[in-house]
Order: C-alpha cells, then structure tokens, then sequence
C-alpha cells in the first residue's frame, strides 16, 4: 500500500491488530514519541486518570456520565470493547464512526512512514492511545481515561491530568505486575503526579503503598472510608441508593444507575472524583449517577445474567449479587477465560452458585490466549465444552432448561460476542 493511499475501515482495523502480535510491552517511551510526532496533543488535558484492578471500567463509565450531564464534553477510550472496535475512542460516550476511525488511523500510519521510530515498533494498545488522544484535541474539556495495564508503565501514563482514582488492588496479571498486593499496588501507584489529587479505594498493606506515594509525590489523598464517606441501599432488583459526602461537599439519596451492590464504592469514588475536578453540582451528580451505563457489567438481557469480571476478586464481589437476581429459578453457565487468568479460583467463586449446568468455551476475538474449553471443563470436574460461543450458549439453554437464567462470564471478550 502506497503512503498516500487511503485505508478503509477494514483495512485500519487489520494495520492495528496486526501490531497485537508485538504483545504487551510496558514502557512510555513509544508512546511519548508517537506523541511528539503528532504535536504533543495530550498537553493542557484535564480529567482523571483511573486504575485499579476491578471497577475501574464502571468508575469511568460514572464520572463521565457526571461530567456529561454538566454540559461538559468528555473524551474516554474503553478497552475491550463489546461490540465495535470503534467503541475505543469515544466522544460524549459515542463511539467514532468507521470513516473517523480509518482516517484517523491512516493519519497515524502516514505520521509513522515519514518519521520512523527509533524505539522499535508500538504495539497496537500504544497506537490507540497516541490516535485517541490526538483525536480529542479540541474536541473535548475533560477526558476520562482507564488504565490498561498496571499503571507505572501503561501507556496512558503520559498523561498528567491533575486527578488520579485507583480503585483497589488484588492480585491480577501477576507474571507483569509482581505477585504480592505490595508490588501491584506500587505499579497501579505509578500514575500518581505531583500535585494530584488522588482518590482510591485500597484498604490494608496497598493502601499504604498509595499513602507513601502521595506524600512523596506531594499529593493530596482521598481515601474512601476516611476523607470520603458513603453509605448505601438496596433496592429491589439489583440497584441501591448511596448517600456520599467528602472534603466540602455532600450528596443524598443518589440512585446508582448500574446493578450489583459493588457499584456503591465505584459511584461513590466517581462523585469524589468530579468534586475534586471541580466539575459537581447536586443535579449532574444525581443524574450522572443514575443514567450511568456500562454494558457487559452485571448485565440483565432477557435470560442472560451478563458480567466481563475476569479474575477472582471480580467474581467474589459479584456472585452475591447473581445468586439474588438468578432467586427462584434454575442457572446455566457459559464460561470462558483467558489463559493468563486465574480460572481455578475463578471456577471456585462460581462453585458458591446453585449451577445447574455448565458450557465451556472459548471467545472468537480471545485468539491465542483464549483458554482451551475442555481445559476449563476439567477444572470444574464436569459439564461440556464447546465452540463456538453461539453454540455453547444455545445448549447451555437445552442443558438448564425453558425456565433458567443463563449466566455468561469469564471474560468481556465473550460477554461482547455473545451481545
């Protein structure tokens, strides 16, 4: 293809995901470099940068609905996405369309062919990143962006936004981050700034590897359960209603807009968030909130109980709220996963359910590291394996029964196909 040559949609998806062969390699430098080449548009952003190892998705998905509902325009770049690669790069919660899309990546290839990195090539996370924030320039006031993968050395890290969330902390992609709470609360600690204010859920030891940070970094913390206070409800069907108050301000009977009892600490960290933006009134806050959505998260779809939780903590917090929703009536399972998770103790959480059957397989999009379903099959000591997930959804139906609930997780991967 000629370096003048316009690329389709088509052909842009393949020149990105042609660079996930490169894998995961941690470091700014790529990042910072693809940057300068298209004029540094990342500088002069404000927002919140958001890690964490579960709920950093739903937090996102809070605070921006807050900031929208202020009039603001938002930027935020979800990943995976569920349904359209489009979904990545996202203004005031819409994705771009495939024509904004091919073109913007052929600006990024046409930048790359005349000025040749001297870094070795970016990975095709690294590229979605220099090609959101390039796009956003001039298109947005606040951005709200998720961290990939830890924090210290993810690609978003090029980013000072002036506030940083971090959810909380488990154990999760150990092989990269270190396998203690400690080490990964360290990485994930790494987009704090210099003067920050910084917001988190951590309790215990990650907690006090978050405190150290901020203070050397000499920034303000906000901690939940300390300078953050929140309190909750439950009402019928899987919502709840939270009261939050902190440093200035207070917030009553707020309705969470997304289901699981989980959700309170996230909408609570997100209203703290855009209080430390400056960005909160009593309206946009109450109906940020509430008009919230962040699909493929304890999800409701006729008979499908949808959740991307892909590691224990995740599936520890929301098997609760299934065994509720699921009350009275027969459950199947579709399950898959991927192989650099913990599926064992993933399965154990799982185990806490009244399963009446199980469906493994494997998610189209997942490729290599799409754990093999019969593997999955024998962790759990039973059930069936199949491919593809269409029709492991189909006989978890025939296996459960007219009258069961299906639940879909594992992996967001999945949970998209299957939408």
């Amino acid at each position: 293809m000629s370096a003048k040559a316009r690329l389709s949609y088509q052909e842009a998806l393949e020149y990105l995901q042609g660079r996930g062969r490169l894998g995961v390699k941690l470091g700014l430098e790529r990042t910072r470099e693809l940057l300068s080449s298209l004029g540094d548009p990342q500088r002069g952003q404000r927002g919140a940068l958001i890690a964490g190892t579960n709920g950093k998705g739903s937090t996102s998905a809070f605070l921006e609905s807050i900031l929208r509902a202020r009039g603001l325009r938002t930027g935020m770049t979800p990943s995976p996405h569920l349904r359209s690669y489009t979904e990545r790069i996202a203004v005031g919660a819409q994705p771009m369309s495939e024509v904004d899309f091919a073109a913007q990546t052929n600006r990024l290839r046409l930048v790359l062919e005349s000025a040749p990195s001297t870094l070795g090539q970016a990975t095709e996370f690294e590229l979605l990143i220099a090609m959101a924030l390039d796009w956003f320039s001039g298109r947005t006031d606040r951005l709200v962006i998720e961290v990939g993968l830890g924090g210290r050395l993810d690609s978003t890290n090029v980013l000072d936004l002036g506030v940083s969330v971090i959810t909380n902390i488990g154990l999760d992609h150990t092989h990269l981050l270190g396998s203690t709470v400690e080490a990964i609360a360290a990485e994930k600690a790494g987009i704090i700034k210099p003067g920050n204010r910084v917001l988190t859920g951590a309790m215990g030891p990650a907690l006090e590897v978050i405190e150290s940070k901020a203070r050397e970094q000499g920034a303000e913390l906000w901690r939940l359960g300390h300078e953050i206070h929140y309190t909750a409800r439950a009402e019928p069907g899987g919502a709840s209603r939270i009261e939050v108050s902190g440093p200035g301000f207070s917030h009553r009977g707020l309705r969470v807009g997304l289901l699981g009892s989980f959700q309170a600490a996230n909408a609570a960290l997100a209203v703290a968030a855009a209080e430390a933006l400056g960005d909160a009134d009593a309206q946009s806050v109450r109906h940020g909130i509430e008009s919230a959505r962040w699909p493929g998260r304890l999800e409701i779809r006729g008979d499908l109980i949808l959740d991307g939780g892909h590691n224990p903590a995740a599936l520890e917090s929301v098997v609760p709220d299934i065994a509720e929703l699921s009350s009275g009536r027969p459950l199947g399972l579709v399950f898959a996963a991927m192989v650099d998770k913990d599926a064992p103790r993933m399965l154990d959480q799982l185990r806490r359910l009244p399963i009446r059957s199980a469906v493994f397989t494997r998610a189209r999009d997942a490729g290599e590291r799409g754990q093999d379903p019969e593997c999955l099959r024998g962790l759990w000591g039973g059930g069936e394996s199949l491919e593809p997930a269409a029709l492991a959804l189909q006989r978890a139906r025939e296996l459960a029964g007219p009258k069961a609930m299906i639940l879909v997780c594992g992996s967001l991967y999945l949970v998209g196909e299957l939408l």
